[in-house]
């Protein structure tokens, strides 16, 4: 028989300028996957970080197996058998998967302070690991893993406390489609075990797999929450934003003779090799190949962030023999990074200041100065262009929804007035609403003359908005398509591994 493991009455976050959360009120039984849905800036994230117990709300009450809680730290929270996967990354690079996995929990060796005992922790980590089916080293450290595996090892460390209360926020959003069976293979079994998982997540189509219920969450405010048999994409859908209209790409978008981007052979020697393609004025062209298929690296090698072994980049007729981002940004060329947090945004900064910081050189006077009058149409045009929610622009970007620092992220870039956007993975953790804004951004900028270059894990979404669309496998570019020559199950299977 289900217990109620969690159980939330009231509960009120309000900051400066905003209610976060106003009277939530809902429970959560053991035994089952519990979805929590939302539009970004919902209050997802709050209610997430009151139950984890890194933040205290305003009023209320949160009660664990029907006793009454205060946790005051996260600490806490693990104590009392909640634990918690954000969707942002927070593994030390330079220590191990185990040293990771383990954090301050590493097995001492017998009658010896403060001496570890590697063989029994690495075993301890490898029996996580095992359990999940993961195949990763223990000893491997883990600024050397994609950011795939990365997540899989968030996952990892809180499995290793054996919670009564998962909440995983977003956990499939860089994973691979074998990662992704392989977790819900360990969230099936915690529910055999009676563990309550609140599961966080914009891929609706995942929910039919692994979701029991449905609890959707709007503008801080309790919704509803229903059973996942009784439910429907429509009815999940409206919950959170009312009628939300799925666009497809323009017929009007018209794509110029003119080359903007062309590279021949480019090789890194590790993770690509032998590409060559090019884009074309006003086009959106995609790039589409399973995790680990080298196209991050591809794009950070034209960008400039990585370096090249072999090619050559053309654009706009020169030949960029070393390219950097310093160069490719003078040149017109725009990225916005798969690791939003650590490569697109300085967290400690203001969403303001965020949005000005590819920008300084345009914004600034001949003699070095930026004032905050100079800054505000490279604050307000984007904000009020992506439709971005900044409650308080002064405020760090950090306190902004992931949805929301992505939109961020963006709007930085098209300051510079790009006129070649690369998007790496542009809509990870963004909300139904929010992808077809960016979309349409995409299409709007592809009128003005201004091409795209994008990868998604979300494939749908390439046949959506490109134009063509390359299929990327072991670091090669095997074959070229177009989206309305073939279906969302055709592109799958040109994607996965032979």
């Amino acid at each position: 028989m289900n217990t109620l493991k969690l159980q939330t009455e009231g509960l009120r976050k309000v900051y400066p300028g905003t209610v976060a959360l106003d009277n939530f009120t809902v429970g959560f039984d053991g035994g089952k996957v519990h979805a929590i849905i939302g539009k970004n800036g919902s209050g997802k994230s709050t209610l997430i970080k009151i139950i984890s117990g890194a933040i205290q709300p305003t009023s209320g009450t949160l009660r664990v197996d029907g006793l009454e809680m205060e946790m005051t730290t996260p600490l806490d929270a693990f104590e009392k058998g909640i634990a918690t996967v954000y969707q942002e990354l927070s593994l030390i690079p330079d220590l191990t998967v185990a040293e990771n996995i383990l954090l301050g929990r590493l097995e001492l060796r017998e009658g010896l302070v403060n001496k570890i005992d590697w063989k029994k922790s690495y075993a301890k980590a490898q029996h996580v690991l095992d359990e999940m089916e993961v195949d990763i080293p223990v000893d491997q450290k883990v600024k050397y893993l994609s950011v795939g595996q990365q997540q899989v090892i968030e996952i990892a460390k809180a499995m290793s406390y054996g919670p009564q209360v998962l909440m995983l926020d977003e956990p499939t959003s860089a994973l691979a489609a074998h990662e992704v069976n392989s977790l819900f293979t360990v969230i099936k079994k915690l529910k055999e075990k009676g563990v309550a998982i609140l599961y966080i997540s914009h891929r609706l189509q995942e929910l039919n797999e692994i979701a029991d219920t449905v609890t959707v969450i709007r503008d801080g405010h309790f919704i509803g929450k229903i059973d996942m048999v009784d439910s429907t994409p429509e009815i999940i859908v409206n919950m959170m934003f009312g009628e939300v209209e799925k666009k497809q790409r323009p017929h009007d978008l018209e794509i110029s003779d003119e080359t903007v981007l062309e590279v021949k052979n480019l090789s890194d020697n590790r993770h690509f090799s032998d590409i060559s393609f090019d884009v074309k004025k006003g086009e959106i062209l995609g790039i589409a190949g399973m995790l680990g298929s080298g196209r991050t690296e591809l794009l950070r090698s034209i960008f400039g962030a990585d370096e090249l072994k072999e090619g050559s980049i053309t654009f706009h007729g020169e030949e960029i023999s070393k390219p950097n981002p310093v160069l490719m940004k003078s040149l017109g060329m725009g990225l916005t990074p798969e690791n939003r947090k650590e490569e697109g945004l300085v967290q400690v900064l203001s969403t303001n200041e965020n949005l000005c910081l590819a920008s300084l050189d345009r914004i600034g006077n001949n003699w070095g100065y930026v004032t905050k009058k100079m800054e505000e149409p490279f604050i307000d045009n984007p904000i009020k262009k992506l439709q971005a929610k900044v409650p308080r622009g002064d405020m760090p970007v950090s306190s902004l929804s992931g949805g929301n620092q992505q939109k961020i992220v963006v709007g930085n870039w098209l300051n510079t007035n790009p006129t070649l956007m690369i998007y790496d993975e542009p809509s990870r953790g963004i909300d139904v609403q929010a992808k077809q804004q960016i979309f349409q951004i995409m299409w709007d900028l592809s009128r003005e003359g201004i091409s795209s270059l994008v990868v998604s894990s979300e494939l749908e979404e390439l046949l959506e908005i490109c134009h063509r669309i390359l299929i990327m496998k072991h670091g090669r570019i095997v074959d070229e398509v177009r989206p309305e020559d073939l279906s969302i199950e055709q592109l799958y299977a040109m994607c996965m591994e032979a």
